[in-house]
């Protein structure tokens, strides 16, 4: 049961968002920005950034949903699942894993980030632009996290409810749209 009083039909963080849109605009905005606008860093490689802090956060809703995105961005399942459990043998280059190293780090505490994990990215050929996004993708998604567990928000168990977020937001981006979640019911 979430703590005030959010729309049921509206799981995780969409219930949120949904609850105070005047704040869940500049960070939908940000949000947009980091994970579907101009990068370098793919789109299922900045969705993996969201995925392994969420995971590393123990938030079920939001690993659950990155997971999924970074899944139909990658075409496949196998990589983001790797990537929580075993990032040092998941199949992805080595810049993406010193990226997902740094985030983790981020996850934590941003003082975890040493000026060798820095170094690697960059040995690796992460330039300072992917270093500084995937720092703030990981911080954005901590606070993502801790508003999802910290109002105690509905997280479904189904598999295919994510698969249906997935589609939107890898569809839709993170904007907000007339009749965004439509799609949510099953």
């Amino acid at each position: 049961m979430p703590y005030i009083p959010l729309d049921v039909n509206l799981p995780g963080i969409t219930g949120i968002l949904n609850y105070r849109p005047e704040t869940a605009l500049p960070i939908r905005q940000l949000t947009h920005i980091l994970l579907r606008g101009d990068s370098s860093l793919t789109q299922g490689e900045r969705e993996l950034i969201a995925t392994i802090v969420s995971y590393g956060n123990e938030c079920k809703f939001c690993t659950a949903a990155h997971t999924a995105a970074a899944d139909l961005l990658l075409g496949e399942k196998e990589t983001a699942d790797v990537v929580k459990r075993d990032l040092l043998n998941a199949p992805v280059s080595a810049k993406m894993k010193a990226l997902l190293i740094i985030a983790r780090a981020v996850q934590v505490s941003g003082k975890n980030v040493s000026s060798e994990m820095t170094s690697t990215a960059k040995s690796e050929g992460a330039t300072d632009l992917e270093i500084h996004d995937t720092v703030l993708i990981a911080a954005l998604f901590s606070l993502y996290n801790r508003l999802v567990d910290g109002l105690a928000s509905v997280t479904p168990t189904d598999s295919a409810f994510y698969e249906r977020l997935a589609n939107i937001l890898v569809d839709k981006g993170y904007l907000p749209s007339e009749n965004r979640y439509a799609g949510l019911k099953a």
